[in-house]
């Protein structure tokens, strides 16, 4: 036998690693040598076609084996470690990932190659696989330390060290009567059973099954924030299924199916609530009706199909005296609505005495569309009480049955707020179609688009105006509920403001009675140029530098990112194959880049507001997006499609305007399907109402549920990923909220944004948790209607209830 033979064996097993690692050395060599050619030319950062060309040569010194091989690919790691210091915008985590993971790994692999060369000695060799070991535990290291948060902001000197500071609005209802429990939309509940403290022991009290539909097309999505009067749960499903259960026990206590489907924005958000006993707006004559009468409490709903229907809260039967037998149809005079397919109310109706308001979503595809009026109804019977056209100011045809209502005028998909002591109900307004070309639009849609708007509640006449953005072509509709709250101004006053989240990640803080800014609002010189044919965008747009903007800093080269140095190199060649001009870049038949994206920013769940601790908490998205409009000559080489996201990527939705047919709209994200933004892609963040500042930002959200191509990754990252629904503040210093894309409800600690609990849901669930306490036996309930995140694969019908344990509460 030849002695020699296991030193051959061996032999032979080195240089078969060493030609394996040059062949790995080789392939990213020529992807970022190819990649980083293009991305030079086209005026990118020259590292990725240096790095390729260096990894290509270290291939080469490999399988020459050439003396200097390991000391190249130390240089080359040195150098790329300089280059992502000096590259990285936000020195953090998830910036470095990218740049350093992949260099890391060929290094470590490099060390152990260099341990097969013959003429290295073998304490070197020794040195070389020790040092590769080390630098491999540092990777795994790294890997673990992905599962903690990154990217959090923290500013606790800004809360004053007793930060239980009198409220300013402190009267609030025992009732969650409204869509965010009070009357002027703060979502913040005034008890202190569920503490920081013992948070940690809530458990489900119990779990309802809606019954929903979940399969088939036409679902929806459930983003119901149920509401409780006394001892008594009201909830709806996306198709208005409306159900009234027991507080305690979750039993159901009566059902009322409207039939209502619809093919587009399937969703019910709650529903309103009306009481004859209550309502200050009746004389004493109209209280004393026989109060064995149905319906002096009443369950009111607008439906997918457009109807507005009036229920008795007791009963669930329908109200005899209100429109026809219980219905009003909402459908007439709104123009061609299509069987309620391109007009139908999307949110709440809100309550303002005896009367409802109803605002509607309106397909924004061509001219002509239905109308964006809002209405006004006494509950009591279903009359007309007043409509808001903006293409008939006086309102001279609103009581006319034969007049049709002004064609696609601004709408109000989303939620008003009535303040009764000013008798002034507030529209926050999107844009009369269609959104991303304007170039022939009238005088009303110039004025009244993307603003918050003051009417009077009495008769629908418009009081006062603040646009949020000019000329919009960005579909940057007002997307949340505006909320009333004291701010103090420059001076120190108290002003009675409004305070409006929009998509753009401005928050804008407004006198309620004038329209006039509390804090200070700035028209900022935006770009114009490169802007689509026949377009005139405006100069300036209203910025909010008195409030903190949320995910609104703009994007460079340096800010893209990826999973790994490859995909980060993809997504900067979208970048600069992009056209970016920062916020409100003009939309363009070259492919361009919105961001904030017409996701948000914030969108419709809006905010809540701590009055204990006059803290803000407010939720985002960070989702940038990759656009084109497409003219009638090139509309024929993409798919049609009316899916909204995700199922519009690659496709080209409706918007005949001007010269286009459409505009195509993907996610700016990298192959992985991974935005390509650096994280986190959606947070929570806390704002002082009394220093107008920051006081801590934490990433919402694992990549549990999801992950690269949509595959759930099992794994808990707390990266930080779009969210929807909203939050709901405790007075014990809590912070409820499960709009996150890995499927839990939550709380934070409100002072200094701390996960202190978490309960895992069956489904994801984009809707604001009901906190509310019994009035029966006292017990304190967190309630969330859990659906399903929009298009999510993973749909039900679940609403769970958590509450302390009993001796707890005794406690």
């Amino acid at each position: 036998m030849d002695e020699n033979q296991p030193v051959v064996r061996q032999l032979g097993l080195y240089d078969a690693y060493r030609v394996l690692f040059s062949l790995i050395s080789l392939i990213t060599g020529l992807i970022l040598a190819v990649g980083g050619a293009r991305l030079m030319m086209l005026g990118g950062s020259y590292y990725y076609f240096l790095a390729g060309l260096a990894y290509i040569t270290l291939a080469v010194m490999f399988v020459l084996k050439h003396r200097a091989a390991l000391l190249f690919s130390v240089a080359i790691l040195v150098a790329t470690i300089l280059w992502a210091c000096y590259d990285t915008p936000e020195f953090g985590y998830w910036a470095l990932l990218p740049r350093l993971v992949i260099p890391a790994i060929l290094f470590t692999l490099s060390l152990w190659a260099a341990a097969t060369l013959t003429f290295v000695p073998p304490k070197v060799r020794r040195m070389n696989v020790l040092g590769g070991a080390g630098i491999a535990g540092c990777l795994v290291l790294t890997f673990i330390e992905a599962f903690f948060p990154h990217g959090q902001i923290s500013h606790p000197e800004i809360v004053e060290k007793d930060p239980l500071r009198a409220g300013t609005e402190a009267v609030v209802p025992d009732d969650w009567e409204y869509f965010a429990r009070d009357q002027q939309g703060t979502r913040y509940v005034p008890y202190s059973q569920i503490t920081p403290e013992n948070v940690g022991r809530l458990k489900v009290a119990w779990t309802y099954r809606t019954g929903r539909r979940v399969t088939g097309s036409g679902t929806g999505v459930d983003e119901d924030t149920p509401q409780q009067i006394g001892n008594v749960i009201y909830s709806c499903t996306p198709e208005n299924l409306v159900t009234a259960l027991d507080a305690d026990t979750g039993k159901p206590l009566w059902k009322f199916d409207p039939q209502a489907h619809s093919d587009e924005h399937v969703t019910c958000r709650g529903v309103g609530y009306y009481d004859a006993d209550r309502d200050r707006t009746l004389t004493a004559e109209e209280k004393s009706s026989d109060p064995s009468d149905p319906c002096r409490q009443s369950i009111l709903v607008s439906t997918i199909d457009a109807r507005f229907i009036a229920l008795d809260s007791h009963t669930g039967k329908l109200c005899p005296k209100f429109g026809d037998n219980g219905v009003v149809d909402l459908k007439p005079r709104m123009g061609p609505v299509e069987n309620s397919k391109r007009y139908h109310p999307t949110s709440v109706p809100v309550l303002m005495g005896h009367v409802a308001v109803i605002g509607g979503w309106v397909r924004d595809i061509v001219h002509g569309e239905p109308s964006g009026v809002v209405r006004a109804y006494d509950v009591r019977t279903g009359a007309l009480v007043w409509a808001w056209d903006v293409g008939d100011p006086d309102n001279v045809n609103a009581a006319d049955p034969n007049r049709t209502y002004t064609l696609e005028t601004p709408n109000v998909w989303t939620i008003p707020t009535y303040d009764p002591a000013l008798n002034l109900v507030y529209l926050p307004t999107g844009n009369g179609p269609p959104d991303y070309w304007g170039g022939d639009r009238d005088a009303v849609k110039e004025k009244f688009g993307a603003a918050i708007v003051a009417v009077d509640a009495a008769t629908g006449k418009t009081k006062w105006i603040f646009q949020t953005v000019h000329h919009d072509v960005w579909d940057y509709d007002l997307p949340s509920q505006p909320v009333l709250y004291n701010v103090a101004n420059a001076k120190g006053e108290s002003i009675p403001a409004l305070i409006q989240t929009t998509k753009t990640g401005n928050i804008f803080v407004i006198d309620r009675r004038t329209g006039q800014p509390v804090t200070d609002v700035r028209e900022q010189v935006v770009a114009t140029e490169p802007a689509a044919q026949g377009e005139h965008l405006s100069p300036k747009q209203p910025i909010s530098v008195g409030m903190p903007q949320i995910g609104a800093e703009p994007l460079t080269e340096s800010s893209m990112w990826g999973i790994s140095t490859f995909d980060q190199l993809y997504c900067r060649i979208m970048f600069k194959t992009s056209v970016y001009k920062g916020p409100f870049t003009p939309p363009g038949e070259k492919p361009y880049i919105e961001y904030p994206s017409l996701l948000g920013g914030m969108n419709w769940g809006g905010i809540s507001v701590d009055r204990t601790r006059n803290l803000m908490f407010v939720n985002d998205m960070r989702v940038p997006l990759r656009m084109t409009m497409v003219n009638r000559n090139n509309v024929g080489k993409y798919k049609i499609s009316m899916d909204e996201v995700p199922g519009f990527m690659g496709t080209v939705r409706p918007q005949v305007a001007g010269p286009y047919e459409g505009v195509k709209i993907d996610i700016l994200q990298s192959p992985l399907a991974v935005p390509c933004n650096t994280p986190p892609f959606g947070t929570m963040s806390a704002i002082d109402l009394k220093t107008k500042k920051l006081v801590w930002q934490v990433p919402l959200g694992t990549v549990k549920d999801t992950g690269p191509m949509g595959m759930k990754t099992h794994m808990s990252v707390p990266i930080g990923l779009p969210t929807l629904g909203g939050p709901t503040a405790t007075a014990s210093g809590l912070v409820f909220f499960a709009g996150t894309q890995d499927y839990y409800l939550r709380a934070l600690n409100s002072i200094t944004g701390e996960e202190v609990w978490k309960a895992r849901l069956p489904v994801g669930a984009p809707a604001a948790p009901l906190v509310f306490r019994s009035p029966k036996t006292g017990r304190e309930y967190v309630v969330i209607s859990a659906g399903g995140m929009s298009h999510s694969p993973d749909v039900g019908d679940y609403i769970i209830a958590y509450a302390l344990p009993e001796d707890a509460v005794a406690k």
